[in-house]
């Protein structure tokens, strides 16, 4: 069992684009509270600090002071980028939904709300993009269940810390793929964190002793992969 607070869904690296400032502090504080990694950026010109860093998912706002987000977001689609987004708006018209979710939003979320109702939008998102939705995946020996988060070897479920299925659960949505260092460290810890330089190689050592050696595979120069290839 996830060692994550009672009710927490998987954590996520989120990336929060607001310019409300009592909002956003509120979103963020409640979104860090369960347990996300996240950044925000109060405009457009931001997000320049977070090029090319990986995210679970993105809160937009419509409206911000230097340009629109359903702009921006729709800048991303063109680009390829599938991140799963969610558009967050005071404009309540049934045209300004269509215009959101046709625009590349996966999810339209109307202000006011309350944060309990943004967390669940954002982990039915997520599931939807990751395919997970009570799916359960396997990997030799060992099956991972991202819906119900766990894992279990040959039958048992694996007691894991939340550091470690954080660590776990990222490589697995990125199955086959190889997952550099400082990605994952992202993705798991978070950039703004202070952490001790072995921080992450602690934790896959921690995963490889309670699932099996073979499941995390270390690229030597290049990061760690789960699935797809050899060592």
């Amino acid at each position: 069992m996830v060692t994550l607070p009672k009710g927490h869904d998987s954590a996520m690296r989120l990336l929060l684009i607001e310019d409300d400032e009592l909002l956003g502090e509120g979103l963020r504080d409640y979104l860090r509270a369960e347990g996300h990694v996240v950044d925000w950026a109060h405009r457009l010109a931001d997000l320049d600090a977070y090029r090319g860093e990986a995210c679970d998912a993105w809160l937009v706002d419509w409206q911000l002071p230097d340009g629109s987000g359903l702009d921006w977001l729709r800048g991303q689609r063109r680009r390829g980028d599938t991140t799963p987004a969610l558009m967050l708006t005071a404009r309540d018209q049934l045209g300004d939904r269509l215009q959101g979710l046709d625009g590349g939003a996966d999810d339209y979320l109307v202000k006011p709300f309350a944060p309990e109702e943004l967390a669940a939008r954002l982990r039915a998102v997520c599931r939807r993009s990751a395919g997970s939705a009570g799916a359960r995946v396997s990997f030799g020996g060992v099956t991972v269940d991202l819906a119900a988060r766990g894992a279990w070897r040959a039958g048992e479920r694996i007691e894991l810390t939340a550091r470690e299925w954080a660590v776990l659960e990222a490589l697995v949505l990125r199955a086959g793929r190889i997952v550099d260092k400082a990605e994952l460290e992202g993705l798991v810890l978070g950039f703004d964190t202070v952490l001790s330089s072995n921080a992450l190689e602690v934790h896959v050592s921690s995963l490889r002793r309670k699932l099996g050696r073979e499941l995390v595979q270390t690229v030597r120069g290049l990061g760690y992969r789960i699935g797809g290839g050899t060592a």
